[in-house]
């Protein structure tokens, strides 16, 4: 059988009308806003409706991201249909791919392989346009605060004090830093300004975190823009901008429902960076899986210590959810990555890399066991060119921290070499669990940055900047200390550089900027070089992705 593409075999596959999948999820039709034959909106007032209890969360989060790759997506997709597979009521909950990432690197991000959502093009591309409404806005706020300016500044709002940037969802490192108002008076005022990819955007953030259309608008008003010139915080609520701004997001809040190839119900819906925001789908998408499922199976962005950390200590501090289990996902190549292996000798065996690497998963499942106290499995993404001496010496190491490893071959085999690893899911879901978070959200906020730090991460400190000490001292002033800490470094490293592969000891995390996000409602710590706008590769994605005379997309890996 010839080789096909991730795109080639979701285009290959035949789905279920949307509301056949909607039927089957026991979404009423009331509540079903079609976009074509396989793609639906669903009204959040479906939440309101009914007393059924919720099903069992289930986090998948996976090691630090190599480029062997790791299929975080691809497991967590798989895990479910393997749980369909067992006769299991289950549902999906995952994020939107940003536009950025699809032309930069990863060329798609809807799993892969038999363990796909479809339709994969649309999701990887516009879908339905959420990310759109997101973008404008976020910058319909911007061009409010510069109208403001220009009418007089009744707010005396310091230019040099703007904090709000203007988003586009793409990789666009000319637009990081850039002065306009350029042009006379007419045309504004001059200053610094610059774009934010959209999912870095708080908008992104709002939307994800919100309970309702009300708390939404509510949030949007305490989104600060500005300081003025006494230091005041200046809000979008002063700017009375939240009202149309929730006009524009009114059926973006409204969660997204598609399915995996072999028919498994899946909301897909919003799509915020674990290394620059929290990094995970929204909470009411969320809250319709635990609705509808016995089982709702979600994912948080890029590895434990970014994206799980803020599912545990954000997402579920504000929603009130207590996972029953997490999967930790790994590859044997990644692994022998972090142990020094160069990506074109990873296909040859090499234990003693693998056990130089293997710290990395093995903190990964420590943190989630010791620091939040849930149970975990950790998923093994196979590969053919995996040994079995290679498998045996990641289940031994694992089964030294009382971890059971659950070889998955969803990529594959879709739902049926995802069975393994759903049966220990089930089991896990039966076990008691201590949940707890990794700090007190009433410690100041340089105690929260250590406990991240050293708890997560193993650093020996947090070490701040002269500018962020300051920042912290005002945020502190300004009544924002007891919120969570979003932190934003780095996806490739427990520290903020992403050279530092495996487990590394004896580093400290450097905090150079602190902010409030106030509508999201958490503090974002920016580390190291990390940027809230990323650049294109030397050969992008973009580059490979073409459509033809039939409408045809290709190149979407």
């Amino acid at each position: 059988m010839a080789f096909m593409s991730d795109i080639e075999i979701a285009q290959s596959c035949k789905p279920k009308k949307i509301t056949e999948i909607a039927a089957a999820a026991g979404i009423d039709e009331k509540y079903l806003e079609l976009y074509g034959n396989y793609k639906a909106k669903i009204d959040y007032n479906m939440l309101k409706d009914g007393d059924r209890p919720d099903g069992k969360l289930v986090l998948v989060t996976a090691i630090n991201p190599t480029p062997a790759g790791e299929g975080k997506t691809t497991t967590t997709v798989g895990l479910a249909d393997g749980l369909k597979k067992l006769g299991k009521n289950v549902m999906v909950a995952l994020r939107e791919p940003s536009l950025g990432p699809v032309f930069g690197v990863k060329g798609g991000a809807a799993g892969g392989g038999y363990a796909q959502v479809v339709p994969m093009e649309d999701i990887n591309l516009h879908f339905t346009g959420d990310f759109h409404a997101i973008g404008a806005a976020n910058n319909l706020l911007a061009a409010m605060l510069d109208n403001h300016i220009q009418q007089g500044n009744a707010l005396g709002i310091d230019c040099k004090r703007i904090t709000w940037r203007r988003a586009v969802d793409m990789n666009d490192r000319q637009l990081r830093n850039i002065v306009d108002g350029l042009g006379g008076k007419a045309n504004g005022t001059p200053r610094e300004d610059g774009f934010d990819i959209t999912v870095a955007s708080e908008v992104m953030a709002v939307l994800c975190l919100s309970s309702d259309i009300t708390d939404m608008k509510e949030r949007l008003g305490r989104m600060i823009v500005a300081y003025s010139f006494d230091g005041k915080p200046v809000t979008a609520h002063d700017l009375h901008a939240e009202g149309a701004m929730a006009a524009l997001l009114k059926d973006a809040l409204k969660p997204n429902l598609v399915q995996t190839l072999e028919g498994t119900p899946a909301f897909i819906h919003g799509g915020p960076f674990a290394n620059i925001a929290h990094g995970c789908n929204s909470m009411m998408a969320t809250k319709m899986a635990l609705k509808l499922g016995d089982y709702a199976i979600t994912e948080a962005g890029f590895g434990a210590d970014l994206g799980a950390e803020k599912f545990l200590d954000i997402k579920c501090r504000f929603a009130g959810f207590q996972p029953s289990a997490v999967v930790v996902v790994a590859t044997v190549r990644a692994l022998k990555n972090h142990g020094g292996v160069a990506k074109a000798d990873l296909g040859q065996e090499n234990l003693p890399a693998l056990e130089k690497g293997l710290p990395n998963l093995l903190q990964h499942v420590e943190n989630i066991t010791k620091v939040f106290g849930l149970p975990c499995v950790v998923a093994v993404n196979a590969f053919p060119t995996d040994t079995a001496e290679e498998l045996a010496l990641v289940e031994r190491k694992c089964r030294e921290l009382g971890v059971t490893v659950a070889l998955s071959e969803v990529w594959a085999k879709g739902g049926e070499g995802g069975k393994a690893l759903a049966e220990e899911v089930v089991r896990l879901c039966e076990q008691p669990g201590d949940f707890r978070f990794c700090y007190d959200v009433n410690d100041s906020i340089e105690e929260k940055l250590n406990a991240i730090a050293k708890k997560i991460y193993r650093a020996d400190r947090v070490i701040l900047t002269p500018n962020a000490r300051k920042q912290m001292q005002q945020l502190t002033e300004l009544g924002f200390d007891k919120l969570p800490i979003c932190m934003a470094k780095t996806q490739y490293s427990f520290s903020d550089r992403a050279d530092l592969l495996g487990a590394p000891r004896n580093f400290e995390i450097t905090v150079r900027n602190l902010k409030v996000s106030a509508g999201a409602g958490f503090l974002v710590a920016l580390t190291g070089d990390i940027m809230t706008m990323p650049g294109l590769p030397r050969v992008p994605s973009a580059e490979r992705i073409d459509v033809d005379e039939n409408g045809k997309i290709s190149g979407l890996f």
